[in-house]
């Protein structure tokens, strides 16, 4: 394999790494570890910190509470240059309040699609577009 194919391939399999142990797992140990201090969140939400702080929260104070036993499902991942792309399935069930709707007990899918670029393996920006808005529309019929 020559090195800038191995280079895509660690690459690839640091943006798994990141989707399994921080998204599934929580695991902040393995976010400081892949996500680099200056990293620029470009999808933060407006008034949201767009930095590594501010993804963090995202996971462990919005999304897990909100969704248990979540579940990543990669269906593609494509690298070029230092990029990688990811479209992906973040798979829970509603047992918390997600963003002031109480706990339905349903099956949330939330369809995304990632762009990161990663400096020596590290996450250093990312772009993402997701469905959340609509599902959590979708929960607060529910509810």
């Amino acid at each position: 394999m020559r090195d800038d194919e191995a280079k895509l391939e660690h690459n690839k399999a640091a943006v798994r790494r990141f989707n399994e142990a921080v998204i599934e797992r929580g695991d902040e140990t393995a976010f400081h570890a892949l996500v680099r201090p200056d990293l620029v969140n470009r999808s933060a939400p407006a008034g949201s910190p767009a930095g590594p702080d501010g993804m963090l929260y995202f996971f462990q104070q919005i999304l897990r509470p909100a969704l248990s036993d979540l579940r990543v499902e990669i269906h593609d991942q494509i690298a070029q240059g230092d990029k990688v792309t990811t479209r992906k399935t973040i798979h829970g069930t509603h047992r918390g309040a997600l963003f002031g709707i109480p706990a339905t007990g349903r099956a949330v899918a939330i369809e995304v699609i990632d762009i990161v670029r990663l400096v020596e393996g590290r996450y250093a920006e990312h772009w993402g577009a997701t469905n959340l808005e609509s599902v959590v529309a979708g929960l607060a019929r529910a509810a």
